[in-house]
C-alpha cells in the first residue's frame, strides 16, 4: 500500500533573513540615535549628566572672562518679579530646566540669559560643600532693597537671591554678614539666574532666585579684599536648587 509522503514546508528565501537584519539594524540605529541625542542634549538631568560623565563627556565650563560673557539682559528687583512671578509650576519646571542646561552648555543658546542688578541685604551665608551643586564655594542669601520713590529709604521687597560664588577661598563666606549690602551689576559681577522657585517669607509670598557669576574675575571685598573665582570643576545637578534648603 502506498504511503503518504507529507511534503517539507517551504523554506524562506535568503533575502528574507537579509530584509529582517536590515530592519533590526535600522531600529537598532534608530533607538541608538533617538538615545545620545536625549543625553547630550539634555545634561542639566541627574541621570544624563551621570552618563555623560562616565562617558568622559561630562560638559565643561568655559572660562569667560568680564570681555568675553555671552550677550544678555539685565533686570533689577522689580522686574525679575515682574518677569517670572506670574509662573505656575509647570512653568518653573520648563524654566529651570532650560536655565541650568544653558549654564552646563557654556550658554551656547543664550536666549534666557538674564543678570540680576541691584541691592541686596545679606541675611546669611556659608561654605558649599559635597552635597552641594559644586564645591568649593560660598553661597550667600539676600534680599532686595528697593526704594518706592525717590524720597523714601530702601526697603525689602518680596524678591531673594542665592549668590552661588565657584571659588577655592570658600573661607571668604565669613567675610558677608547678616545686613552687609551686596550692589550687584551686571558688569563687573556677572551673575546670571540659573535657577527660579518661590518661597513664603512672614507669610507673603516672594520669588527665589538662584544666581552664578559667569565671569571668572576676582570679587572685590571692601577696599582691599577680594577672592578669586573659577569654573567648578565638579558639577551635582542632583543637588537641585535652591541651596539652602530650609
Amino acid at each position: 500500500m502506498p504511503r503518504n509522503v507529507e511534503e517539507p514546508p517551504p523554506s524562506r528565501p535568503a533575502y528574507f533573513w537579509w530584509l529582517l537584519a536590515n530592519a533590526l539594524a535600522l531600529c537598532f540605529a534608530v533607538v541608538s540615535w533617538f538615545v545620545c541625542l536625549q543625553i547630550f542634549g539634555n545634561p542639566e538631568l541627574p541621570r544624563n549628566y551621570k552618563i555623560l560623565k562616565k562617558l568622559g563627556r561630562s560638559p565643561v565650563l568655559k572660562h569667560y572672562t568680564l570681555n568675553e560673557i555671552p550677550n544678555g539682559s539685565s533686570f533689577a528687583p522689580k522686574e525679575l518679579y515682574r518677569r517670572y512671578f506670574a509662573f505656575d509650576e509647570k512653568e518653573l519646571a520648563k524654566v529651570n530646566s532650560l536655565l541650568l542646561r544653558n549654564y552646563l552648555t557654556n550658554f551656547d543658546n543664550p536666549l534666557l540669559l538674564t543678570y540680576i542688578e541691584g541691592d541686596y541685604q545679606v541675611i546669611k551665608s556659608r561654605k558649599l560643600g559635597p552635597k552641594d551643586f559644586f564645591d568649593p564655594g560660598i553661597v550667600i542669601r539676600a534680599q532686595a532693597l528697593v526704594k518706592p520713590d525717590d524720597f523714601t529709604k530702601p526697603a525689602p521687597y518680596p524678591v531673594f537671591i542665592e549668590y552661588v560664588f565657584p571659588t577655592p577661598q570658600d573661607s571668604a563666606a565669613d567675610a558677608f554678614k547678616p545686613d552687609d549690602i551686596l550692589v550687584v551689576k551686571k558688569s563687573p559681577n556677572c551673575a546670571a539666574v540659573v535657577h527660579v522657585s518661590k518661597i513664603i517669607h512672614e507669610d507673603e509670598p516672594c520669588l527665589l532666585l538662584t544666581v552664578i557669576p559667569i565671569a571668572y574675575e576676582k570679587y572685590q571685598l571692601g577696599a582691599t579684599g577680594s577672592f578669586g573665582i573659577e569654573p567648578p570643576q565638579v558639577l551635582r545637578p542632583e543637588a537641585g536648587f535652591p541651596v539652602f534648603k530650609d
